[in-house]
């Protein structure tokens, strides 16, 4: 079962393999893995039902973002082992002149209160990853993660965090735009819409990413050689 399955068509999914989409680009051999804006604004203070949590935070994704907490865990613990690059890309406070037309799509961004920039304290970045502030969807817009990649020599990246639908897609786009290899696990991954969350996956499975689910990511990722 895939995530899209039941909610994009079986005659759309046909029509996508006929023309030859969705074929998988593999793993290349230096993975880095992105957490993409995993902040308490994102997921709330504990696990809850959306509607619960939306009012601590209502940008909050509910229960179905400490669901993608967990396995982003997964994903970590193997990346700390193995001495791989973690990429913190997130959103931080905004001053006045630096708000822009996210601010007008979205002023909730923009007054998260409390804990809410935080990271998420199971997944929090340790001293030797590189945290990214962002200031638009994208983890490539406007920021040195090319850079970044180029100096660590990384050829993959392994997209976790929110949203499905916004800034996770955005840099899955982008990081195929630059010809990384780009592998999203479908359960490390979260927004507030289950559709949303769906078709974006098929969309980003078909045309720019190896959409897998952690469990398989991590299979994929253990069998790697140690990186010289």
């Amino acid at each position: 079962m895939n995530p899209w399955d039941g909610i994009i068509p079986d005659h759309e999914q046909d029509a996508y393999r006929a023309a030859g989409f969705g074929r998988p680009a593999g793993l290349g051999r230096r993975p880095a893995l992105l957490i993409i804006d995993v902040q308490y604004r994102t997921v709330g203070s504990r696990p809850m039902p959306w509607r619960e949590a939306i009012a601590e935070f209502p940008t909050s994704c509910g229960e179905w973002g400490w669901q993608a907490v967990n396995r982003i865990g997964t994903l970590l613990a193997l990346f700390r082992t193995r001495g791989w690059p973690v990429i913190y890309p997130y959103v931080s406070p905004k001053q006045v002149f630096d708000q822009g037309r996210l601010a007008e799509k979205v002023p909730a961004l923009m007054t998260v209160g409390r804990n809410g920039y935080d990271f998420v304290e199971p997944i929090r970045p340790q001293p030797h990853d590189i945290l990214l502030p962002k200031k638009h969807p994208s983890a490539f817009f406007g920021t040195p993660l090319v850079s970044y990649l180029i100096d660590l020599a990384a050829d993959t990246l392994v997209i976790t965090g929110c949203t499905t639908s916004g800034c996770v897609r955005g840099s899955v786009v982008d990081g195929f735009a630059y010809n990384f290899k780009v592998v999203v696990p479908h359960d490390a991954v979260y927004d507030r819409s289950r559709v949303s969350h769906a078709v974006n996956l098929f969309d980003m499975s078909a045309k720019y990413a190896d959409v897998m689910s952690t469990e398989e990511c991590v299979a994929a990722l253990a069998a790697l050689p140690p990186s010289e």
